[in-house]
């Protein structure tokens, strides 16, 4: 049921601190006071990965103002895939432990709003396109310090935002729960890969990827995804997000079109080539399920007769990180083709791939399915939310 407590429409800056992170720079990335940091790629929705922290130089005083307290929420300020601009979660680690880059937006909700309540805000906010309409869109959506604060804020009484809180919090520990489940199987799926690939590795004459396999970056540069020179037709062009989410790895459907058919034509990778992301998410993989274009951030991967694309792709899984080690530690990490093309493939028949194939989908089935529960769960918390909140609004309703 919908909230019947008075509401008042407040900018979002006049709730609490709004404030951008530090960029990073050539002389922080080097400088004396190294401090772990937060970024975007450690802000999921609803949840941080503590996991994968990088460092830079932060002064006592920028330790201050950049240092994160239980209860502050971060969200994602640019993301190329538009729908996920704002994607946001709760700090809960200890005081002044990290700090966070430019690419996030800190918001540290005043005396008037629990933090629970502004992120379940947030999150109706993003899942019903009030942070995309009021993104810049470039190649990068970017949602803005100054645009996100002049949102305006549904400000009720805190005990009725205690009362939805209260009511969302047994939605959020099902979920918790669901995805323990999903990285216990993940890990557990990893490792006996990653056993079996080893012995095959051991036991087998290795060649190189490129002997196995036409290695080829995009054919296309990045452009503004509203370029009307490049965009809004009916041939499926990927971005490096789209590698990235993709269900099951395979990537089905494209976030981009390109208006030139038969320049599209000309420069796309077939069905069945393997994506592998070289520039700022490293080491992705998917493959292809119908053909499509790349920008030059994306290496096409398409194999030899006789090798299975799904078997290179676990063989490209198996060294993702050490393809993370080879990107330089820059605002723009990339690798390059001479990165991939000597990477070790061994030599086995296509049966031998396939069993090893058909392993790998079982255990990623299985997460897939549990994946899909998990979405039906949020879609469901979504709706309860939007009964919840008080009014709906949309992005042209909200802004101040």
């Amino acid at each position: 049921m919908r909230s019947e407590a008075s509401v008042s429409w407040v900018p979002v800056k006049d709730l609490g601190d709004v404030r951008m992170g530090k960029q990073l720079s050539p002389a922080s990335r080097t400088g004396a006071g190294q401090w772990p940091y937060l970024r975007v790629a450690n802000v999921y929705e609803g949840r941080i990965d503590y996991s994968d922290v990088n460092s830079m130089a932060f002064s006592a005083a920028e330790r201050e103002t950049y240092g994160l307290m239980p209860g502050d929420i971060l969200l994602n300020e640019g993301q190329e895939n538009l729908m996920m601009v704002g994607r946001s979660a709760l700090y809960d680690g200890a005081p002044g432990e990290y700090c966070f880059q430019n690419t996030l937006i800190r918001f540290r909700p005043g005396p008037d709003v629990l933090p629970e309540f502004a992120q379940a805000v947030f999150v109706w906010w993003r899942a019903n396109a009030v942070f995309a309409g009021i993104a810049e869109k470039t190649s990068i959506s970017h949602l803005g310090g100054i645009r996100f604060g002049a949102l305006l804020f549904p400000l009720i009484p805190v005990a009725a935002q205690r009362r939805i809180v209260e009511v969302l919090a047994g939605f959020t520990e099902l979920e918790r729960g669901i995805e323990a489940e999903i990285r216990k199987l993940e890990l557990i799926g990893a490792s006996v890969i990653k056993r079996r690939l080893n012995d095959l590795y051991s036991a087998s004459k290795l060649l190189t990827l490129a002997d196995v396999a036409s290695v080829e970056r995009g054919k296309f540069s990045a452009r503004p995804r509203n370029d009307p020179a490049y965009f809004g037709g009916t041939y499926g062009f990927i971005q490096t997000g789209d590698v990235a989410s993709a269900q099951r790895g395979v990537i089905r459907r494209a976030s981009q079109r390109l208006n030139d058919a038969g320049l599209a034509v000309s420069r796309s990778f077939p069905v069945g080539t393997v994506a592998v992301t070289i520039a700022a998410t490293i080491g992705e993989t998917a493959i292809l399920g119908q053909s499509m274009c790349f920008p030059d951030s994306v290496v096409g991967v398409v194999a030899n007769d006789g090798v299975d694309p799904r078997f290179l792709e676990i063989c490209l899984h198996r060294v993702k990180g050490d393809l993370e080690g080879k990107a330089p530690q820059s605002a723009q990490r990339n690798i390059n083709l001479q990165d991939l093309r000597p990477l070790a493939v061994p030599s086995v028949p296509l049966g031998t791939q396939a069993d090893l194939v058909n392993l790998w989908e079982t255990y990623r089935g299985q997460a897939a399915l549990m994946k899909d529960e998990l979405t039906k769960l949020r879609r469901l918390r979504q709706g309860l939310v939007g009964d919840l909140l008080p009014g709906r609004f949309t992005a042209s309703a909200v802004t101040a």
